[in-house]
């Protein structure tokens, strides 16, 4: 009587433990998101793998995100095309494709378990119907829109680098990038950068989380470009849910109880979660690896002892391992790597104070030496071809450095992070009375002017090289008429 206590207590503790898939879900949110220092400096990681594409959804602007978004590498490999080609984001995203095509939306993303986890929340749901059914293609005609077409129009028609789907649409880099930034007190001057285009993707965020609600992984389903593009890989993927036809008694129980807009298991709308196993009658359904079965229905299984107890031992020593690689990442990410944004100890940007000499090479392969101009107003502009705001205050630079020749020197650095060749960028574009830099791998001129993440940032010495101004944020042709005055001492 005991022992039968003990096995109902047990099993209905099992329906509240976490099932495999949510704890490999949750332990692939975490890996993506290692540098925890983030949310605590409200700075985003800036080291070697931030290079790297990781196969889910996941805001290259997060704070805590130690890798990079495929769907904005996308983007900007298409926006940088006119200059050369995006060999690693195009054989990154077929390899993720061969490997595990939408295996990723259903295990390894993370705004696919934000999606799941908000659907959790007690309310009537809408069912799959046909409506959803043609919905599901909504996420193509945004693939081809947003993440091709417009990028690939920008590149060619203005050079610029315009990742369309980021900046108008998705909500995980509102939800990750834009909102966890802000909300730091350390980035209370991104608020004066904000503006329609945040607020209607605000908006849309909003609205994409309320429909999760109702309606089970809403964005997933119908707006996802990333799933669309592996969706492409439904009959290629070495890794998915597999039918055994021989088994397989045609009933569409496994159809009928999957959320998502399947017209057959493993088509090109299915994340192969696996859960149309759970009401497989005839256990025809498996998660393979091409020949190697990965997960079964236990139901049905009844392995010997022996059997069992060398399935529990793999599972465990896989697990300790996961959990040692875990372990590694959170602790090398927030406190061995010398790039996971430790103090600088360098001073001087403040307003008032003397700006910190440096030397940096130049576009043109000169060498520019800020106490080389000291006796004349330097404007020190930090821009990179990526951000929109950046670009369009460039000309108003260009033309108060025409007009002041002998006065002023404008410093243009980009950021070291480069997704666009810059020399054919700027070929494109009459600006030929600002000096341009890129900024060194170790972020020299950010460090020193104590720049942040966000652009554009403008700093401004006077002619003793004193900082009177060191501001994020756009700026306008009479601000910097103003600042010019300022800095040469005309104002009274």
């Amino acid at each position: 009587m005991v022992n039968g206590e003990y096995s109902i207590k047990l099993k209905r503790m099992k329906r509240y433990l976490p099932s495999q898939r949510r704890l490999i879900q949750l332990y692939a949110a975490v890996l993506y998101n290692a540098h925890l220092k983030g949310f605590i400096k409200g700075e985003l990681y800036t080291g070697k793998t931030k290079a790297l594409c990781v196969p889910g959804l996941q805001c290259y602007s997060c704070p805590s995100s130690v890798g990079a978004c495929p769907l904005g590498a996308l983007q900007n490999a298409l926006a940088a095309s006119k200059n050369r080609a995006g060999f690693y984001v195009f054989g990154i995203l077929i390899l993720f494709g061969l490997m595990l095509g939408r295996t990723i939306c259903g295990w390894i993303c993370p705004f696919g378990l934000l999606q799941e986890l908000i659907h959790k929340i007690p309310t009537p749901k809408l069912k799959k119907c046909r409506i959803t059914r043609v919905l599901s293609y909504l996420k193509y005609v945004i693939l081809l829109l947003f993440v091709l077409a417009l990028p690939l129009w920008y590149a060619f028609r203005s050079g610029m680098a315009v990742p369309a789907f980021c900046k108008y649409i998705c909500p995980a880099g509102t939800l990750e990038g834009a909102v966890s930034l802000l909300s730091h007190p350390r980035n209370a001057d991104f608020f004066s950068m904000l503006g329609a285009i945040f607020t209607s993707k605000f908006v849309i965020m909003l609205g994409i989380i309320l429909a999760c609600i109702f309606c089970y992984r809403a964005f997933c389903r119908f707006l996802c470009p990333l799933g669309a593009i592996y969706g492409m890989f439904s009959k290629l993927a070495l890794v998915g849910v597999r039918v055994d036809m021989d088994r397989c008694t045609h009933c569409n129980a496994c159809i009928r109880s999957c959320e998502m807009d399947v017209q057959k298991i493993g088509d090109h709308e299915c994340i192969h979660c696996g859960k149309c196993m759970r009401v497989c009658a005839s256990n025809a359904i498996s998660i393979k690896a091409g020949e190697i079965t990965l997960k079964t229905n236990d139901h049905f299984n009844n392995p010997d002892k022996k059997n069992q107890e060398k399935r529990t031992k793999t599972i465990r020593i896989i697990w300790a391992s996961a959990l040692a690689v875990l372990i590694f990442a959170l602790l090398w990410y927030s406190v061995l790597d010398p790039q996971a944004g430790n103090e600088s100890s360098v001073s001087g940007y403040e307003e008032g104070e003397e700006l910190q000499d440096f030397t940096i090479t130049c576009m043109d392969g000169s060498e520019f030496r800020l106490s080389d101009h000291r006796g004349k107003v330097v404007f020190i502009n930090l821009w990179a071809t990526y951000c929109g705001p950046c670009v369009k205050e460039l000309p108003y630079f260009d033309a108060l450095r025409a007009e002041h020749p002998e006065d002023l020197t404008v410093l243009a650095v980009h950021h070291s992070m480069t997704v666009t060749d810059i020399p054919g960028y700027l070929s494109g574009h009459d600006w030929n009375h600002i000096t341009f830099a890129v900024d060194t791998p170790e972020k020299l001129v950010w460090d020193i002017t104590g720049a942040g993440d966000a652009m554009p940032q403008t700093i401004v010495l006077d002619r003793e090289g004193r900082v009177i101004y060191n501001q994020v944020g756009s700026v306008k042709p009479e601000l910097l008429e103003q600042l010019l005055k300022e800095a040469s001492g005309q104002n009274e």
